[in-house]
C-alpha cells in the first residue's frame, strides 16, 4: 500500500489492488481533537457532545490503522491499546450514560488521537498538529 499523507483533501492514495484509499488529513484531525478539547462541561450540550463523538472515533480508527512504530515502541504500544479499548462498543457512551460519563469518553478519545496524530506527523516529516 502507498500512503499519503496530506494535510489537505485533495490528495488521495491507491493500495496495490489500485482501490483509492484516503489519506490521513492532518488539517481536518487537528480541528476535530482541538474542537472536542476545547469543550468544557458546564457549557456544552450532550447533543454537541454526540455530535463530535463519531468524528473523533472515526479519526481514532483510522490512526489506528496506520504504522506508527507499535512494533518497536512500548508507549505507541499503550496508545494503541487505550485506543482500542476506547472503540470497543462496550466501552463507548450510550443514551442511557450520563452526560459527564460521555464528555470524559470524548476528551479521552480526542487526547488519544491528537497524541496518535503527533506521532503520525513525525513518522512522516510533517508540521506538527
Amino acid at each position: 500500500m502507498i500512503t499519503v499523507a496530506s494535510s489537505g483533501k485533495a490528495s488521495r492514495a491507491t493500495d496495490s489492488a489500485g482501490t483509492e484509499v484516503l489519506p490521513v488529513d492532518v488539517e481536518t484531525i487537528s480541528e476535530s481533537t482541538e474542537t472536542a478539547l476545547s469543550m468544557q462541561m458546564a457549557t456544552s450540550t450532550r447533543k454537541d457532545m454526540d455530535t463530535a463523538l463519531p468524528e473523533i472515533v472515526g479519526h481514532l480508527n483510522l490512526l489506528l490503522g496506520e504504522d506508527l512504530g507499535a512494533d518497536e515502541d512500548e508507549d505507541v504500544r499503550e496508545l494503541f491499546r487505550t485506543g482500542y479499548r476506547l472503540l470497543d462498543l462496550q466501552n463507548r457512551p450510550t443514551a442511557e450514560t450520563p452526560s459527564f460519563g460521555a464528555f470524559i469518553y470524548l476528551r479521552d478519545a480526542a487526547d488519544v488521537t491528537r497524541r496518535l496524530l503527533w506521532i503520525y506527523t513525525q513518522r512522516h516529516g510533517l508540521g506538527a498538529p
